[in-house]
């Protein structure tokens, strides 16, 4: 059985994926910009009111993952919330400044959402190291997942150094970037990984980007054959 990861950057994004038969959910906003940290009522609507496994991402701005004392206390007090909200998991990533996992700070953080799950995000697929190194730096500080485009532009271009990750550490391996219904069959035959991250998405008239249930369904449908 493939787990299959929703990325929903609103609650109608949610709301679409729930209808297409998802289950889990990456809740983030402004997915334009990579995604930021949603609000507590989209958490709170996706946890209670649709009853989804909601994997909430926790960054806090745009850019780089080497953030300030200051972004620091500011994620802290975002887990703690998320914690009170009822979410399955927190998804983070923090790289010090010589681009490498920052291990003292992953840690600490995994720490602190228990018992909340810990992905470390893509993060790493900019990390300036080695990539089972890299992972290895993750799994000592006791994230529970890693999602990764195998440090490359797609999952698929990524597809053999994910194949390496996988069974590498007890670390998860959720491959992600670029997986679409219609290739992701091609993705799971090449990296023999277990959980795929879609988006999903369309754009609709306004210009703004929306789950579509349809899309869902397919890529579930098309990971389990």
């Amino acid at each position: 059985m493939i787990d299959v990861e929703i990325c929903c950057n609103s609650v109608a994004s949610a709301e679409a994926a729930l209808a297409g038969g998802a289950r889990r959910i990456e809740l983030c906003r402004d997915l334009e910009c990579g995604g930021l940290t949603p609000s507590d009522e989209d958490i709170a609507r996706c946890v209670h009111d649709l009853g989804l496994r909601t994997h909430v991402l926790v960054r806090p701005r745009a850019g780089d993952f080497c953030y300030s004392d200051a972004e620091i206390i500011e994620i802290e007090e975002t887990l703690m919330r998320c914690r009170t909200l009822g979410a399955a998991a927190v998804v983070v990533g923090f790289l010090t400044k010589d681009g490498i996992v920052d291990e003292e700070l992953t840690r600490h953080i995994v720490r602190l959402a228990a018992p909340m799950e810990v992905t470390f995000h893509r993060a790493f697929d900019e990390a300036l190291q080695e990539p089972l190194a890299a992972l290895a730096a993750v799994a000592r500080c006791g994230c529970h997942r890693l999602l990764t485009s195998g440090q490359a532009a797609t999952a698929l271009q990524g597809a053999e150094v994910i194949r390496r990750l996988v069974g590498a550490t007890p670390v998860k391996i959720l491959a992600g970037s670029g997986i679409t219904p219609w290739n992701v069959a091609d993705l799971l035959a090449a990296t023999g990984v277990r959980e795929v991250h879609g988006s999903c998405k369309a754009t609709l008239p306004d210009g703004t980007l929306q789950t579509d249930a349809e899309q869902v369904k397919q890529l579930i449908f098309n990971s389990q054959i």
